[in-house]
């Protein structure tokens, strides 16, 4: 079982950036993509890439700030965040799924989470 680990998470003021790393142990999935949530909230979409990188998928609140990027010889997956806001405060996971897919349902494996927090 591939296991994958979120990392790159942390505080920063809105307009800031960050990027999130997606490490697997092992060959990742396909389709890689990831979601967010936010406390009371359920977990949404965020960004999806395919295995060859051709083919990307924004959910509308971040089309235009995110960049979601593969290396597949390095087995990682990142999400470049730019211009970011209060509203993209939220735990942010990365997952894997056998087909091409936005839907949280269709992912067959999840890491962890890191936590990014947007300040006013």
């Amino acid at each position: 079982q591939v296991q994958l680990v979120a990392s790159g998470g942390g505080l920063v003021q809105a307009g800031g950036s960050l990027r999130l790393s997606c490490a697997a142990s092992g060959r990742t999935y396909y389709t890689m993509g990831w979601f967010r949530q936010a406390p009371g909230k359920e977990r949404e979409f965020v960004a999806a890439i395919s295995w060859s990188g051709g083919t990307t998928y924004y959910a509308d609140s971040v089309k235009g700030r995110f960049t979601i990027s593969r290396d597949n010889a390095r087995n990682t997956v990142y999400l470049q965040m730019d211009s970011l806001k209060p509203e993209d405060t939220a735990v942010y996971y990365c997952a894997g799924a056998r087909v091409r897919s936005t839907t949280p349902s269709e992912y067959n494996v999840w890491g962890q989470g890191t936590q990014v927090t947007v300040s006013s």
